[in-house]
C-alpha cells in the first residue's frame, strides 16, 4: 500500500457491502442504463440520448493535486465516447475538471451555474456549447428535460471546502484551491419513463425538492453525518424506488484500480437507512452498470 494511504488510513470497501454486482440488470428489456464513474459521476443513457452527470474519470493523485491540474484527454475519451448534454452539479475540481475536456471531444452542451461555465471559458469550450442556469427552469435535452435545483454543499470534516463563486475565467489548466464551489445545483432528469434527481453534496433545500418525485436518487455520501435526517428527508420528499450512493471514495485512485473509502463515510450504515426508509439500495461498483425499466414496470 502507497504510504500516503497507510497514513490516512484508508481501506477498501468490503465486497460484501456492494448490494449491485459490475452489471445488474433490473429488467431484461431496459429503457434506461446508468453507469457509475465513481465519485459523482453518472452516464444516463437511454434510446437516442446520452447525459453525463460530474464527470471526473482523471482521478489525479495527492501529489498531483499540489500542481495544475490536468485532464486525462484519452481516459476521458476512452470512458464517455458519446454525450449530449454535459451537467455539472458544482464547479469543485472533482466534478467539473473533466467536464470541458468531455465537451469539446463530443460536441456536447456543458450545463452549470455561471461559476461552472467560467471553467468552461477557461478550458475553450465554444460559447455555443455553454448554457448557464440559475435552476429552477426547464432545459430540453432532446425528448428529455433537465431541470437544476438550487442546493447547498454539504460540509467535509466539518467545513465546507473552497466556498465561494468563480467570477472569472481561471487559469486553465487550473489549481484546486482556483475551483471554488459557486451555485450548487442539483439535477432532475426526466427521460419521459423516468425521474432521475442527483444530490452530487451532502445537503439540500427541503423546498427546492418538495413536489420533484423521483423514481431513482444518486445520493452523495461523503458528509451525510453533518446534515441530520438526510436520507430519511431525500426519501420522504422525492419517494424514489432506488437510490445509488455515490461520492464514497478518495478519488485519488485511478479509474480502473480498487478504490479506497473515504475514512469518514459508513457505507453499512448509509445502505441500512435507505432500507429502513422504504428504498431500495443500489451500491455498485465504479464502472458498475444498472439497467433500469421504464416508469410502471
Amino acid at each position: 500500500m502507497a504510504l500516503w494511504k497507510t497514513l490516512l488510513g484508508l481501506k477498501r470497501p468490503d465486497p460484501d457491502w456492494f448490494t449491485a454486482g459490475p452489471e445488474t440488470r433490473l429488467v431484461s428489456d431496459a429503457a434506461l442504463e446508468i453507469t457509475y464513474l465513481g465519485t459523482a459521476g453518472f452516464i444516463l443513457k437511454g434510446k437516442g440520448r446520452t447525459v453525463v452527470l460530474d464527470p471526473y474519470v482523471s482521478r489525479p493523485g495527492p501529489t498531483a493535486l499540489l500542481s495544475p491540474l490536468q485532464p486525462d484527454t484519452g481516459l476521458i475519451r476512452d470512458t464517455i465516447p458519446e454525450a449530449d448534454d454535459v451537467l455539472v452539479g458544482h464547479a469543485h475540481y472533482d466534478h467539473i475538471l473533466d467536464a470541458p475536456d468531455l465537451c469539446r471531444q463530443t460536441g456536447a452542451r456543458m450545463i452549470g451555474s455561471r461559476s461552472a461555465i467560467m471553467v468552461g471559458r477557461a478550458a475553450g469550450v465554444p460559447e455555443a456549447q455553454l448554457r448557464a442556469t440559475d435552476g429552477r427552469e426547464d432545459i430540453a435535452s432532446g425528448p428529455w428535460s433537465i431541470r437544476g435545483l438550487p442546493s447547498r454543499h454539504g460540509k467535509v470534516f466539518g467545513r465546507i471546502p473552497f466556498p465561494g463563486d468563480i467570477r472569472k475565467p481561471p487559469a486553465w489548466p487550473p489549481r484546486m484551491t482556483e475551483l471554488k464551489h459557486g451555485l450548487v445545483l442539483n439535477w432532475v432528469v426526466d427521460t419521459g419513463s423516468l425521474r432521475i434527481v442527483h444530490i452530487d453534496s451532502a445537503d439540500f433545500i427541503n423546498e427546492e425538492l418538495q413536489g420533484q418525485q423521483a423514481d431513482i436518487v444518486c445520493l452523495c455520501a461523503i458528509g451525510r453525518k453533518y446534515r441530520p435526517d438526510y436520507v430519511k428527508d431525500v426519501v420522504a420528499l422525492l419517494k424514489p424506488r432506488w437510490i445509488i450512493p455515490c461520492h464514497w471514495d478518495t478519488m485519488m485512485t485511478p479509474l480502473h484500480a480498487e478504490p479506497d473509502l473515504i475514512p469518514t463515510v459508513d457505507l453499512p450504515s448509509l445502505i441500512r437507512e435507505i432500507r429502513e426508509a422504504g428504498c431500495e439500495p443500489l451500491l455498485v461498483p465504479i464502472m458498475g452498470k444498472l439497467y433500469f425499466p421504464g416508469r410502471g414496470n
